[in-house]
Formats: C-alpha cells, sequence, structure tokens
C-alpha cells in the first residue's frame, strides 16, 4: 500500500513541473528574482542581462515564460518591484519587435481585470494596469499601432477614476502618449475618444492640462473653430472662461497643498496666454482679482507667488515691470514681513531660488535690471523685503550690476517713494502711534542701500570691475565723512545733491560700513586675469589692484582731493591744524616708504604702508585719540631708516642710549592700536609686528608681556579700562566690520509688532520682580533704620502700650505714610540699580580687557613662530606658564576658555614642540639651569596635573635648548662612533645637576600618595633624551618596591619597562651595566611579587600584577635572547607560586601576560579538556518545577451539589500529610501532592496582600465559606473573579 502511495504521489507531480529548459538553467530564473530588488542598480542589471539572454537563446518557451512573468510583476505587492518588471518589459517589447503590443495588453488586461480580482488585491491590479501601459509607451513602438494607443487611453481613462490610489498618474501617462503620438493619428483614433474629457477642460486641472498638451502637440487639428465645437469659445482664454478658469486654479492649488510646488497646468496656462496674447487678462482677473481674492488665502496665495517666479523667463521687459509692480507683488511682500516667526510658513527661499535660477539663464542685462530693482524697489515702510546680501546678485552681467549699484546709489542721494512698491501690514496700520516713533522711512531705505552696496563688494562671487568696486567705495566714504556744497566735474559723487540731508543715525551706519568695506577690499583678490595669470606663477598678493597699488593708497588719495577743495565740498568733522599737519606728514611718509620699497624690503615697508594709512584713514574717525600715535609712528619710522643705515653719529648714538628704542616705541603704538575696536586694524598689526620681529628688543617684549600678566593688570588696569572706555561706545562699530552683510533689526516682523507693548510690560515686571526679590535678600542696616524713621514720625510704629488701642490713622496721616514709605523704597530701588549698573560695568570692563588680551597674543604668536631661535623666546616661558597657570583657576566664562586656550597652544604646539630653538644658549647655562630647577619646584608644589603638565613640557624645553645641536662629524669617522657620539653628546647641559632634578621629582612622584607628576611624562623624557633616562633608570628599578602604593609600584614597571624597549638606552648601557641592570630587575621584580598579600582581588593590586608580568615578560625574553647571565631563578620561583596566590580568569590579559612569561621559563599552559555536559543526567538530577497546584476541589469534574460541600470541608480540615492527592493528565497512577506547594501558594497570595489581617483561629482563617464553595462550575471565571475580594473579607467566619 505505501508502495502505491509512492507511485501516485511520482504520478501527480509531473504535470506541476516547469519545462525541461527552465527546470535546467537557473540564471535566467534569477533575472526575476532581480527585477524585484530594492536596489536600483541591480534592477537595471537585471535588464540588460535578460535581454541579452533572450537575444542569445531564442527559446520559445522562454519568451513565453519571460513575458508571463513579467506581466505578473507589473502587479507586485512591494512598490519598488513594480518600476522594475515595467522597465523590463518596455525594454523587451522594443528589442523584439515581432511581438505584437495588441497581445501584451491584452495579457494584462487579462491578469489585472478589476472585475475579477479579488478586492484586497484591487490595488495592486490598478497598478498592474498603470505599469503596462506605461511599459508599451516606453517600448517606443505605440505610433506604430493605432489600436493599442486606442486601447492604452481607454484603460487609462477608467484607472482615473481611482483617484485616491492612482492620483493623477493615469493623466500624466496620458499625456506622455500625446506627447509621443504624430498628429495624424490623434486626428483618426483618439480625438474621438478623448472629446468627452476635452469638452470638459474646465472641470478639473488634470482634465485642462490634457486640453493644453493637445493644444500644443497638434495645434492643426485642434484649430479655433474644433474649440469653439468643444468648449463654446475659439480661445481658452477669455473674459467668459475667467471664472472657470479661476477655479481650476484653486482646485489645482489645493491638491498641492502638502507638495509646496506649482502645478503644471498653471504654467501652461501662463504660456497659452502669451501664446494668446491675453496674458494681461489673465494675470490682471484671474490671478490678482480672482486668486489673490480666495478666503482661503494660504495655497492660493503660495500659487500666484510661485507662478510669479516661474513666469520671470517668459515675459518682456514691459510685461515684468507690470507684474513686478501690481497687487501679486505687494502681496508677497507682506507675506515676507508677516513670515518672520519661526513657526510660520516662509515662501521667500523659493522665491530666491526662482529669481537666482532666471538670473543666471538669462542674459538680457535690461531683464535682470528690472528684476533687481522691483525687488528693491518693495518696501515695507522704507525698508526693502529682499535682505541687504540677496547673494542672487552674483549672476548679474556687468551692464546689469552697474546699472544696479547706479540705479541704488540715485536711490540714496533722491529716494521716489511714489516708485517705491511701499506698503504697511494690517497691524502696522492700526498701530499708527508706534508709527509716528520709529525712523523715518528714508533713513530706513539709506541704512540698507548702504548693507547692500558693502555686500555686493564683500561677495567674491559677483562678477565686479575695479571701477565699480572702488566707485563704491568712494561714495559710501564721501557720504560717511563729507557733504557736497556744490558740485564739481571732477567728483561724480557731488553731483546731484541729496533731497534730505544725510542724519546722524544713516552717517553712523556709512562710518561703521565704510570700515568694513576697508576690510572686505584688505581681502579682495586682483580683479584682473591678467593678474590672475600673473599669480599662479608667484605670490598673490590681496587688497591690491591689478597694478600692485592697494585699495587703501587709492581711497587715502580721494580723501586728499576732496580735502583740497574746502569750497566745493564741507567735511562732516573738519581737521584742525594740527590733525591737518598729522595727515599731510602721512602722506609725505608713505610716499618716502613708496619711494624705498622700489629699492628693497618690500614687505617691510608695505606694512608700514598700510599702518600708515589705515590710521590716516582712521583720523577721519576719531581724529583726537589717534593724533600722538601718527607723531610716534613718522618718528619711529624715521629712527628705524636711521638705524639700518650705515653712517651713524656719535650724537644719534647718544641721544638714543637717552631716548627708547624705535621698535619699544612701535610696539607701543600697536598695542594703543590694538584697543581699537576694528579688525581691520589688528590684522595690520600683526602684519607690521610680523615685519619689525627681527628688531625687537628685550625691552619691547616686557611691554607685551606686562600686558599679559595678571598682577601688573591690577595694578595699571585702570589705565587700560580708560583707553578702552572711549571706544566702548563704538562695539557696534566693530561688528558691522566683522558682520558685514548681516541683516540689522530694520525688518519688522508683523506678527511681533503688536505684541511688542506687552513684551515690553513682561519684561518691566520681570525686572521689578528681580528688585523686589533683590530687595527681600539684601536688606541692608540703613534702608532698616530709614523705615523706622518714616514709621516713627508717623507714629505708625505698634508699641505695647497701643496693643490694644484700635484706633487707626486718619486720611492725611495715611497719605503722609505713604509718600514717606514710596520716597524711601524708590531710593532703595535706585540704590540696587546703581550697584547692579555698577557690576555690569565691571564686568563690560573685564570682557574688554579680556578682549585686549586676546588680541595681544596675535603678537606672541607672531613672535614665537618668526623668532624661534631666539634667545627672547627663552623669556617668554614663565609669563606665558603663569597665563596658564591663572587662567586654569580664574573664571570659567567662555570668553576666558577662549582666552586660555589659544595661550596653552602657543605655548605648547608652536613654543615647545617647534623644530626652531635657541641654539646659541651658552653663554646662559647656569641661568637655563636655575630656570630648570625652578619649573620642577613648581611643578611638584601644584595641585591640578594638566598645570602640571605645562611645567614639565618647559622643563623638557629648557632641556632641549641646554642641549643643543651635536656637531658635525668628521668625515673619517665611521658611522658606529658617529652615532655613539650623538647619543652621548649633552651639549651644554650639567648632566648630573639635571639628572639630581628629575631624580628628586620622580623620587616625589612614588613617594607621595598625591603627585600631579604622571608616568606619561617622564616617558616623555626618557623617550627624548636617553642619557637621562639611563640616570634616572636605578631610581625607578628601587620604587618597583618602594613606591608608597600599589599604584606607583606599577607605574614604576612602566617606567622601566619603556626605558629598557629604547634601543638607545640598550646601546648606552651594552656590556656589563646593562647585564647587572637585568639582574637588579628581576630581583625588584621577584621581592614585588612576594608583597602580594590576601587582598590579591582588589583592581589596584590586579593592575599591578599585570604590569609587572609585562616587564618580567620582556625581561625574561631579552635575557634568554641575548644570553645574559642575569640569575632569573628568584623571579621563577616567585611565579610558578603566583598561581596559589592570584585566582586567573579563563580568558584575560594578566592570564595571557603570565603564561607568556612562564612559556620562556619551559612551562607551558595546562591545557583544559571541553567536556559537553550530559544534559539527560542534569534534567534528572533537577526536579521538575510544579507550574501550580489546585486542591481536588479546584479541579473541574463533575460533581454533585451534596457531595460538594463535604468534601471541601473534609480537604480543608484534613492535616497535611493526610492531603489528597493530585492526578496528573495522561498518568497511571495518582501522585502525590507536595507538602510545600500549597504553602508556597499561599505565602505568594499572601504578600501579595500584606496588609491583610490574619485571624486568631489559623484553621478557621485558611477556611473558606461554604456558600463560596456552593457556586457551580459551568460560572464564568470574569464573575469568580470579581466575587474573589468580597470571598476574603468575609474569611476567618463569624466573629
Amino acid at each position: 500500500m505505501s508502495v502505491e502511495m509512492v507511485e501516485l504521489s511520482v504520478k501527480t507531480a509531473e504535470p506541476v513541473r516547469a519545462a525541461g529548459v527552465l527546470q535546467q538553467n537557473r540564471v535566467f530564473l534569477d533575472f526575476f528574482w532581480d527585477l524585484a530588488k530594492p536596489d536600483q542598480e541591480v534592477r537595471l542589471k537585471a535588464v540588460e542581462d535578460l535581454i541579452q539572454y533572450l537575444k542569445t537563446n531564442d527559446e520559445a518557451d522562454e519568451m513565453e515564460y519571460t513575458f508571463k512573468r513579467l506581466v505578473d510583476g507589473l502587479g507586485h505587492t512591494r512598490e519598488t518591484a513594480r518600476p522594475g518588471f515595467s522597465l523590463a518589459l518596455g525594454h523587451v517589447l522594443s528589442a523584439f519587435e515581432d511581438v505584437p503590443l495588441q497581445s501584451v495588453l491584452d495579457r494584462v488586461k487579462e491578469k489585472h481585470n478589476l472585475l475579477t480580482v479579488k478586492k484586497k488585491l484591487i490595488r495592486n491590479a490598478m497598478f498592474g494596469n498603470l505599469f503596462g501601459v506605461l511599459a508599451l509607451q516606453q517600448s517606443s513602438r505605440l505610433s506604430k499601432e493605432p489600436q493599442v494607443v486606442l486601447g492604452c487611453v481607454k484603460l487609462l481613462q477608467s484607472l482615473s477614476q481611482h483617484r485616491q490610489h492612482l492620483k493623477d498618474l493615469p493623466n500624466k501617462t496620458m499625456m506622455d502618449i500625446l506627447n509621443e503620438i504624430p498628429e495624424e493619428v490623434f486626428e483618426e483614433v483618439l480625438l474621438s475618444t478623448l472629446k468627452t474629457d476635452l469638452a470638459s477642460a474646465f472641470n478639473t486641472p488634470e482634465q485642462m492640462q490634457l486640453l493644453l498638451v493637445a493644444l500644443q502637440r497638434f495645434p492643426q487639428t485642434l484649430k479655433p473653430k474644433k474649440l469653439k465645437k468643444l468648449l463654446g469659445s475659439s480661445t481658452i482664454i477669455n473674459a467668459e472662461n475667467i471664472p472657470k478658469l479661476v477655479e481650476v486654479l484653486k482646485t489645482a492649488a489645493r491638491s498641492v497643498k502638502k507638495e509646496c510646488v506649482l502645478p503644471g497646468v498653471v504654467l501652461d496656462l501662463l504660456k497659452l496666454s502669451l501664446k494668446e496674447d491675453s496674458f494681461q487678462l489673465f494675470w490682471n482677473k484671474a490671478i490678482a482679482e480672482g486668486m489673490l481674492k480666495d478666503h482661503l488665502q494660504g495655497p492660493t496665495h503660495y500659487l500666484s507667488f510661485r507662478l510669479l517666479g516661474s513666469a520671470l523667463p517668459h515675459l518682456s521687459v514691459d510685461q515684468l515691470k507690470d507684474v513686478l509692480s501690481g497687487e501679486v507683488m505687494m502681496n508677497y511682500g507682506e507675506h515676507v514681513v508677516s513670515a518672520q516667526k519661526p513657526d510660520r510658513f516662509k515662501l521667500a527661499p523659493e522665491m530666491e531660488v526662482y529669481v537666482s535660477d532666471f538670473l543666471q539663464g538669462c542674459e538680457d542685462s535690461d531683464k535682470q535690471l528690472v528684476v533687481m530693482v522691483a525687488f528693491s524697489s518693495l518696501t515695507n515702510q522704507g525698508y526693502p523685503v529682499v535682505p541687504s546680501v540677496w547673494r542672487v546678485v552674483q549672476h548679474l552681467q556687468p551692464a546689469a550690476l552697474q546699472g544696479y549699484v547706479d540705479w541704488l546709489k540715485q536711490t540714496f542721494k533722491q529716494p521716489q517713494f511714489d516708485k517705491l512698491l511701499d506698503f504697511s501690514t494690517r497691524k502696522q496700520k492700526d498701530n499708527k502711534d508706534l508709527r509716528e516713533q520709529k525712523e523715518e522711512p528714508i533713513v530706513r531705505l539709506r541704512k540698507w542701500i548702504v548693507s547692500r552696496l558693502t555686500s555686493i563688494i564683500d561677495n567674491h562671487q559677483v562678477k565686479k570691475q575695479e571701477d565699480l568696486i572702488m566707485d563704491v567705495a568712494r561714495f559710501v566714504f564721501f557720504h560717511a565723512f563729507f557733504s557736497s556744497k556744490k558740485s564739481t566735474a571732477d567728483i561724480p559723487e557731488t553731483k546731484g545733491k541729496l533731497s534730505v540731508p544725510v542724519d546722524d543715525k544713516t552717517r553712523a551706519v556709512l562710518v561703521s560700513s565704510f570700515f568694513g568695506l576697508l576690510l572686505s577690499m584688505h581681502h579682495l583678490p586682483p580683479a584682473d586675469e591678467a593678474a590672475e595669470g600673473a599669480a599662479a606663477n608667484q605670490k598673490r598678493v590681496l587688497g591690491a589692484t591689478a597694478d600692485g597699488t592697494m585699495w587703501i593708497y587709492h581711497l587715502v588719495q580721494y580723501a586728499q582731493v576732496l580735502l583740497s577743495q574746502p569750497k566745493s565740498i564741507q567735511s562732516s568733522k573738519p581737521f584742525s591744524p594740527e590733525q591737518q599737519q598729522a595727515w599731510d606728514s602721512m602722506l609725505e611718509s608713505v610716499a618716502n616708504l613708496k619711494k624705498k620699497a622700489k629699492k628693497g624690503q618690500t614687505t617691510e615697508s608695505r606694512a608700514f604702508q598700510q599702518l600708515f594709512l589705515l590710521v590716516g584713514m582712521h583720523l577721519f574717525k576719531a581724529p583726537e585719540e589717534l593724533l600722538d600715535i601718527m607723531k610716534d609712528m613718522q618718528s619711529c619710522v624715521d629712527k628705524a631708516q636711521e638705524k639700518k643705515s650705515k653712517k651713524k653719529k656719535k650724537k644719534q648714538a647718544t641721544e638714543e642710549e637717552q631716548e627708547p628704542d624705535w621698535v619699544e616705541v612701535m610696539v607701543d603704538i600697536l598695542l594703543s592700536l590694538l584697543s581699537q575696536p576694528s579688525r581691520h586694524i589688528r590684522q595690520v598689526c600683526k602684519t607690521v609686528f610680523t615685519s619689525i620681529c627681527p628688531h625687537v628688543t628685550p625691552a619691547a617684549l616686557t611691554a607685551i608681556l606686562d600686558v599679559l600678566d595678571p598682577e601688573k593688570d591690577q595694578e595699571d588696569g585702570g589705565v587700560l579700562i580708560t583707553e578702552d572706555k572711549t571706544q566702548k561706545t563704538k562695539l557696534d562699530e566693530e561688528d558691522g566690520e566683522e558682520d558685514e552683510g548681516e541683516e540689522g533689526e530694520e525688518m519688522e516682523d508683523e506678527s511681533s509688532e503688536g505684541e511688542d507693548d506687552d513684551s515690553d510690560k513682561d519684561d518691566e515686571a520681570m525686572e521689578e520682580e528681580e528688585d523686589e526679590e533683590q530687595m527681600e535678600a539684601e536688606v541692608d542696616q540703613n534702608f532698616r533704620l530709614d523705615l523706622m524713621k518714616v514709621l516713627q514720625q508717623q507714629n505708625a510704629l505698634a508699641t505695647e502700650e497701643d496693643a490694644s488701642d484700635d484706633e487707626d490713622l486718619d486720611d492725611d496721616a495715611m497719605m503722609e505714610l505713604d509718600k514717606g514709605l514710596a520716597a524711601v523704597f524708590t531710593e532703595h530701588k535706585k540704590n540696587a540699580q546703581a550697584k547692579k549698573d555698577e557690576k555690569t560695568k565691571i564686568l563690560k570692563e573685564k570682557m574688554l580687557v579680556r578682549d585686549f588680551k586676546i588680541k595681544v597674543l596675535d603678537l606672541i604668536e607672531v613672535f614665537v613662530a618668526r623668532q624661534a631661535g631666539s634667545p627672547l623666546v627663552l623669556g617668554l616661558v614663565e609669563p606665558l606658564l603663569n597665563l596658564i597657570d591663572r587662567g586654569m583657576s580664574s573664571d570659567s566664562n567662555q570668553q576666558e576658555q577662549d582666552f586660555l586656550r589659544r595661550a596653552a597652544d602657543i605655548f605648547r604646539n608652536q613654543l615647545c614642540r617647534s623644530k626652531v630653538y635657541c641654539r646659541t644658549a651658552a653663554d646662559r647655562q647656569g641661568e637655563l639651569h636655575d630656570l630648570l630647577e625652578k619649573l620642577m619646584t613648581k611643578a611638584q608644589k601644584l595641585n591640578d596635573s594638566s598645570v602640571c603638565l605645562y611645567y614639565f613640557s618647559a622643563s623638557l624645553y629648557v632641556v632641549k635648548v641646554l642641549r643643543g645641536v651635536p656637531p658635525e662629524t668628521e668625515k673619517q669617522q665611521t658611522d658606529e662612533k658617529s652615532a655613539e657620539s650623538e647619543l652621548r653628546f649633552m651639549g651644554n647641559l650639567d648632566v648630573d645637576r639635571v639628572s639630581t632634578v628629575f631624580r628628586e621629582a620622580l623620587t616625589s612622584f612614588m613617594g607621595r600618595r598625591k603627585s600631579p607628576l604622571t608616568a606619561q611624562m617622564f616617558t616623555d623624557l626618557f623617550n627624548r633624551f636617553p642619557v637621562l633616562c639611563v640616570n634616572l633608570l636605578d631610581t625607578a628599578v628601587q620604587h618597583i618596591t618602594s613606591a608608597v602604593r600599589q599604584h606607583q609600584q606599577g607605574q614604576a614597571c612602566v617606567l622601566v619597562l619603556r626605558g629598557m624597549q629604547s634601543r638607545e638606552v640598550q646601546k648606552l648601557l651594552s656590556g656589563a651595566p646593562w647585564t647587572e641592570l637585568c639582574g637588579k630587575i628581576a630581583g625588584q621584580l621577584a621581592a614585588c611579587l612576594k608583597q602580594l598579600g590576601e587582598q590579591t582581588e582588589s583592581k589596584v593590586v590586579r593592575e599591578k600584577v599585570l604590569k609587572t608580568l609585562e616587564l618580567s615578560q620582556f625581561l625574561v625574553k631579552h635575557v634568554h635572547q641575548q644570553k645574559l647571565t642575569a640569575d632569573l631563578e628568584p623571579l621563577q620561583t616567585v611565579l610558578q607560586g603566583l598561581t596559589s596566590v592570584l585566582t586567573f580568569n579563563r580568558t584575560g590579559k594578566m592570564e595571557d601576560t603570565y603564561w607568556a612569561v612562564m612559556k620562556h621559563f619551559g612551562v607551558m599552559k595546562p591545557k583544559v579538556e571541553k567536556v559537553k555536559p550530559d544534559k539527560e543526567a542534569a534534567q534528572q538530577s533537577l526536579p521538575k518545577k510544579k507550574k501550580g497546584f489546585l486542591p481536588e476541589s479546584k479541579k473541574r469534574k463533575k460533581r454533585t451539589l451534596l457531595d460538594l460541600e463535604p468534601a471541601g470541608v473534609a480537604v480543608e480540615q484534613a492535616p497535611p500529610g493526610d492531603k489528597p492527592v493530585a492526578v496528573k493528565p495522561g498518568a497511571a497512577k495518582p501522585v502525590a501532592a507536595k507538602p510545600g506547594a500549597d504553602k508556597g501558594q499561599a505565602k505568594k497570595k499572601r504578600s501579595k496582600k500584606s496588609k491583610q489581617k490574619r485571624p486568631a483561629d489559623g484553621a478557621a482563617a485558611s477556611q473558606p465559606n461554604p456558600a463560596k464553595k456552593s457556586k457551580t462550575q459551568p460560572e464564568s471565571r470574569m464573575a469568580m473573579k470579581k466575587k474573589k475580594p468580597k470571598q476574603k473579607k468575609e474569611e476567618g467566619g463569624p466573629k
């Protein structure tokens, strides 16, 4: 019978199997698996391989199977698989043109029939039909088979009803088909089918877009007469159809509300209006009046704004002017102002992309100029809505850029608000009082124009000529410091008088913007292409024109021209005779420097020229402060030139001895200039100091260090703060220089304007609360006495005599009392505010001083980098260490941290780690040795290990300087001798003295429980100076056993190991000393391991043992390799007994290291046989836990009511040993219940109700209520659960 069943199964399986070829060829079937994978590259590769395979193996069954699998895969459940099968089907149809498209279409309809498919697969069937049509369209053969085109269109029409799944994909596919087929096919086959869709074009955006595509593709078929039959009018855009078009546009706007894109039908309608010459009607009626008046402002307004940006490339100059000055533009401006809050949708970034793309693709400079002027003319109460740093300007043509700059300058001079598109928001119109208090629109507009002009120069991406740069700089400089009396032909800025004079606020912005512009021009690359070509071979010079002249020099010449015409031009701050003399002498000094620069010394003379010119330009801003500096600079430069000349007279020498050196004066000048809040001055000072670094004297360097010295800062800080105090009001000007182009506070936020009053009130309330809290917290004695006086004057203080008196003060007395109290509290509040202001003032002064010191660090950094080999650098070690030490213990605010980080970086990375150092320290040996001892002594007394690291680095730097560079060896000496001499060479270093210093430090590190020194410091010392390492090794070996803590003993092992691993140390100790050292170390290691006590499991002890074993491993291996005569038997004995003291883990670094050491002694790690645990024995040995135990009375079985009660009572009252047995299901014999089982259950129940009181009688407590027991079994469990609490309450029986 079993044989027959096998034969039957074989026979029934045969028809299910595939064809023979398909069964054998697994590669062919894998193509279809790859088509369904999510990786696009895998799918594309599968399509190519499938087509190649089908072309190579022309088999009918494979082709049939291919079409079957591809059509089935069109409705795949995975979304990523459908495009793969559709693409493969399209390419297969394109490759095999003998396959009729109609057969494939029939396959698709049959497989994915929406009427016969299961309901849960209907969505997949929809996509199967859609992707099937896409495959036929991708085959590029549709135009050859018109009937297939008709079938595809009809199928797509039926699919367009299922918009909830397919959205507008069927209509888009239909439009793709229309774009592919010729006009004859459309006229003969599709026109009759699409007639209904085309006639209902005003119903939905999809049908409208279908009509627009048909009009664009087949103009000869859809002539005006045909359109009139379809739509009732020969044109689409006319006055009658405007309402219908508006509804279509609103529907389209709502359909893309979440996508935030412009529907294609809207742009197609705009193009059609241009073609039909009805753009004005479409824009004014459909967009401006139709879309903007919709009550749902969001989607319709955003569609209008996006259409405005998309329409820019398609419009003429006149149309651009009309559109960009209409209602749509006005509404866009209101949106930009009202969308300033972070939680609101902003369309401004999209508009910037639209405008940027238009300017980038448009070569017509007139159109570019119109667009830029229009957007700059869109103002909110005078302030343009586009940012002043709008980066679209970088795409302007040179002609358009020049025109735009001219328009900005003309608008600055004579703003015509009737030509600007100015608006006010709804809240601004309501708050008229606030509007009157704010700045005038012309002031706001001029501020924006100045920022716009400077940002054009600051943006290096803008293609600008040198004439344009100079034109903008001259314009800003002229209006910042001068005004025109009458027009002059030589000066274009005097042409066209200002309609409104420049006020002080605008002038302050102009001054700040000008110096920011100077900084931008200081970094400008050469604009000329020839200069750029030359810069490829030589160093590129920034801040200069193509001929090499500095930009600032051109501006100084222009300023001289303005000053030389007082009749035509008036200065806002005229120079006094002394200031004018300083200006003239500055010009003379610059001229002399330019003459000498031609002979040589270009870098130095150029730096001095920059400094003179920059200070000269700052004379217009603060002439009183810089007058003395200018005089000192001129005398310094003259003395510097005299110093360099070879001819010196004795009189000059004696004068120089009495007067300070010119470098010292120049350093003082640079320090005073650094207090100016100007980043440009800071950079120029850095450049000048770089050029005078070789001439810096110890006194000049001391002047710089005195500024950084915290102790002298406390003594002389008042002078420094006084100098900076004059500049505190100009800090915003520095911000203007550093952050040029950033938007100011000019753009009003519509949403915040109405809330300004509330926020101000809230701030005032908060301040009052803070003041009240401060008064409550800090009630001083004087305030208490003042209150007592006021109360005593009005007899308002309660005494024992008045305690029983119920009479109150009369009204006049109360008024007097209120006035007195108000005066006292007002005075107290003023005092508290004065204290608060004083604290704020002190804090600001500290910030100014710290900022000044950060600038001064620039000079230190330059000196260390440029003069690393100078002996003066050694004088920087202690001051910088004091800075770091004090900085670690001072405030932790951000500015302090920046200062500390900068000082530490200069000290460690640029000073201590510099490859260039002083090599002429032979005459300063004693001083440097004393410095080394001082540094190491101070390092041992510190508390912070991080500060100690800097002191130790300084000590190593001093040792490096003392050692110097080994002398060049003679050619006759061999390489080995020269290498050994280099190892032992220590130059001017007193090896014994220095070794003693570091030995004391090492002893301190090993002998103190809390030492700032670390093992890594001495490791660096050993690596860099092997000679000192040799002298310190004995000390380190001793502390393997004598160190104060277990941790230090382990660190001693680390130091000894690092020293022994050094090849230089091995060479220096080669021979008997090395053998002796190895013997000492072996003895110390043995003694150290013998010291292990009982607490061997502590982390510190195990760490020490690990370090000891690592050193032992290296020692034993080295002794055996070198065959030294060191005695290792004591160490071996201790190591063999170590296993009885320590417990090793199965796996671990310590155990591995231990057996690696023992391996060198010939002792191998014992192998542990892995024994598989006997699972059956383990299971038998473990008792089976019962998951639960129920007494017999609780088990489900049919019982009568008469048998129920006695059984229950008997079970409960029976002793534990006589309880009934629990019968296991399927067991032959009953199993006795364990006595502890119910006890455990009872414990669990009792623990859940720990607060439940126990009854006095234990037996009665365990006995349930007989009434509860009489319940029949069929009751639901939920009912039993509900009644359980009641049962517990009734436990314990009657009282």
